[in-house]
């Protein structure tokens, strides 16, 4: 479940994939253990080599850049491989091997999780894999206990096995949309790239997927790897041949840690309850709760006032208990509003607005042409690929949440481009600004600039733009950009004046 506010910042510091440096006693804490290939117990762990064709958000137009990588999978069920959504994300070509067989098999994604980080591939030719022993699933390791992590990292072609101790159990971002916060479990090991998608394993059974380490120089040999309860979630929702996404409350919270405050709400001191800061209207609970309410307890589950729920003899983070559900699922909430208690049941959905704001994979990037000015609708992929500091663009992306401007706007379309021609001569300045209004329509989505570029301004024979809060509008003389249109697109190599998703 994604946690408001968004911990943009946090996440950045975390890079994806995953090899355990070995903690061998006598040896290198960097090394790692070659695996004894002859153990049929390890063939069910295999090394994914992908090829990739990244989005290009610059030119929209174009396929896209080819790249490639590699990760790790295990198998979980009859010809049904785990691993981790970033290994196989805008995959062309996915071939997987296992230990003792060099040759390559192709395979395909059956189902990915971007907001967890996860997916399930299959072989397209299972008869290789039959007699593979599939591994099982055990729970969530206790703190100080080792852990192992097994796969194929850098720096050789052959899997190994690298050792580790459990140090925290905590909510925590996900790098890779940068948005998503799940359940993560912590190792005291550097997490290298390679290893993304292998098991971590305890007492033979897997109790995580290794994912993502951290980047930053205040931290050495911190790993993470993805818990049962995250993956069993993930199996769960796939059953019905849909992956359905996680739901949201949509609301932030603050901790009620201050006695004179504790007073002021006219709480009873035992430490329990949480203030609820924000709510987003377009959410499972806009409507129900509000700024202000005290939230005392979910389904039950006690809230204490740092925010922390008891699950299972652990205390986590109270989002874990919507975490566990799905969408369409209820959950009772009590509540304390202007002193007086309350309860209400939600019924639990994705809030797509969090969506924009983090990284996406798997999709073609949507945008039009029109006589050389590029139009585009902002997200992240957007924001990164421009490198965008126009500062009103900038502030709507980084307040799109919090001043509810998703409300106005579903989507925020921006002029990205003014490709060089005689028709749009000294328009560049208009770039990177946010599209207001054209030929008076008011623009709220892609669709909008299309219908609009096609309607006669009250000044018949002239397109006009206005930009947000730019003092003067972009003018174009309508005939001479309908001849010049063609042009531009020959001279740019453009086939498409405009891909606006599929329907």
């Amino acid at each position: 479940m994604t946690k408001h506010p968004l911990l943009l910042a946090s996440a950045a510091a975390l890079l994806l994939c995953t090899s355990i440096p070995a903690r061998a006693k006598d040896e290198d804490p960097g090394a790692s253990q070659a695996i004894d290939t002859n153990s049929g117990e390890w063939e069910g762990i295999v090394n994914i080599d992908v090829s990739v064709l990244m989005p290009d958000y610059r030119e929209p137009w174009n396929a896209g850049q080819p790249s490639g990588g590699s990760g790790t999978g295990f198998l979980i069920g009859k010809n049904r491989f785990l691993t981790n959504a970033h290994v196989v994300s805008n995959a062309t070509k996915i071939v997987i091997r296992t230990m003792s067989d060099p040759e390559p098999h192709a395979a395909r994604v059956v189902h990915i999780a971007h907001d967890c980080d996860l997916a399930l591939i299959e072989a397209e030719d299972a008869s290789h894999f039959e007699k593979l022993k599939p591994l099982t699933f055990g729970g969530i390791p206790k703190l100080n206990t080792e852990v192992i992590a097994v796969g194929y990292p850098i720096g050789g072609e052959r899997v190994s096995v690298t050792r580790g101790v459990v140090s925290r159990i905590d909510f925590r971002p996900y790098s890779h949309t940068g948005v998503d916060n799940h359940l993560t479990i912590q190792v005291d090991a550097a997490i290298n790239p390679g290893n993304s998608g292998g098991p971590v394993l305890q007492n033979r059974k897997v109790v995580g997927v290794a994912f993502q380490g951290f980047s930053g120089r205040v931290a050495q040999n911190v790993g993470y790897m993805i818990p049962v309860p995250v993956i069993e979630r993930f199996l769960k929702d796939i059953e019905d041949g849909h992956y359905d996404h996680y739901v949201d409350l949509a609301a932030g919270d603050f901790s009620i840690e201050n006695p004179a405050q504790i007073k002021a709400l006219g709480l009873e001191n035992d430490g329990h309850g949480v203030l609820i800061a924000d709510v987003e209207p377009a959410g499972c609970v806009g409507g129900v709760l509000k700024q202000g309410d005290v939230l005392l307890a979910i389904d039950g589950n006690p809230v204490l006032n740092n925010g922390l729920i008891k699950i299972d003899g652990e205390l986590i983070d109270m989002n874990e208990v919507v975490e566990r559900k799905y969408a369409g699922g209820k959950v009772k909430l009590d509540f304390v509003r202007d002193r007086k208690k309350q309860s209400a049941t939600v019924t639990l959905k994705r809030f797509l607005p969090y969506v924009k704001l983090g990284l996406q994979y798997n999709q073609r990037p949507r945008y039009i042409v029109y006589a050389g000015l590029v139009f585009q609708p902002m997200d992240r992929n957007l924001m990164d690929a421009h490198s965008i500091r126009d500062p009103l663009t900038s502030y709507v992306f980084d307040n799109y949440m919090t001043k509810k401007i998703y409300e106005e706007r579903p989507e925020v379309i921006v002029l990205t481009n003014v490709l060089p021609d005689e028709v749009n001569t000294y328009l560049t300045g208009y770039q990177q600004s946010i599209v207001d209004e054209i030929n008076g329509v008011k623009i709220k989505t892609l669709k909008d600039v299309k219908a609009a570029l096609a309607k006669e301004d009250e000044r018949a024979g002239f397109i006009k733009i206005k930009l947000l809060e730019k003092g003067r509008p972009l003018v174009l003389k309508r005939e001479l950009a309908e001849a010049a249109h063609p042009r531009i697109m020959k001279t740019y190599n453009i086939r498409e004046a405009s891909y606006l998703g599929e329907e």
